[in-house]
């Protein structure tokens, strides 16, 4: 059991790992657009829907594939359609300022809520907000010195993880073995090679905003 239990919170690490990797090699590669279009004086504003038309119609003119389809609408009290949206990989911290943008859906008010994937926080246009406790933010990167929050806004097979020379991640196990003082105790641990990257340039827009 204890070994179980292991296996399941490395497997966590793996895979918090491998998004941390792909989150700053984004923050680094990643064309960008400031939102401009707020009130809070500084450079980047915080986040509008003018915002989010100007960098939706950036990925269209890009010839860049939407990942999500539309829901469509159903017959139910306070539910609205939602369009075919790409992904906006973004931090939780930016999740009361995307409330207040006009236009916003919570994933709650879709016609089908089961449709939304479990970090999705709701939809602006064509743009469908996934949030996480470790998204992007540069520190102090604002005009007047305030955190400026990356949103990366993806179409299709934008971006990738190339894993080199087929090394695919492993876990590894070593039990105890009775033949010495330094081998009395088992290890367990994972390790992979990989390398992420962007595929195409025009599809993948770093949204940058600051908190109102």
């Amino acid at each position: 059991m204890v070994l179980n239990e292991a296996a399941k919170r490395l497997g966590v690490s793996l895979r918090q790992t491998e998004d941390q990797l792909t989150r700053d090699m984004l923050a680094a590669t990643a064309s960008f657009i400031n939102c401009t279009a707020g009130v809070n004086g500084d450079n980047p504003t915080e986040i509008t829907r003018t915002d989010v038309d100007t960098v939706v119609r950036a990925l269209l003119n890009n010839d860049a594939y939407t990942i999500l389809d539309n829901i469509e609408g159903d017959d139910k009290f306070g539910t609205a359609p939602i369009r075919d949206a790409y992904f906006a990989l973004a931090s939780t911290q930016l999740s009361g300022n995307l409330d207040g943008v006009a236009g916003f859906v919570h994933k709650n008010q879709y016609p089908s809520p089961k449709d939304a994937l479990r970090s999705e926080w709701g939809s602006i246009g064509n743009l469908r907000f996934l949030l996480s406790s470790v998204g992007s933010m540069t520190g102090s990167g604002s005009n007047l010195g305030a955190n400026v929050y990356n949103i990366f806004c993806v179409g299709m097979e934008a971006f990738a993880c190339i894993e080199q020379d087929g090394y695919s991640a492993q876990f590894i196990y070593r039990p105890p073995i009775y033949d010495g003082p330094l081998a009395l105790n088992c290890s367990v641990g994972y390790k992979f090679a990989e390398v992420p990257r962007i595929t195409n340039d025009l599809w993948v827009i770093n949204l940058r905003a600051t908190l109102a």
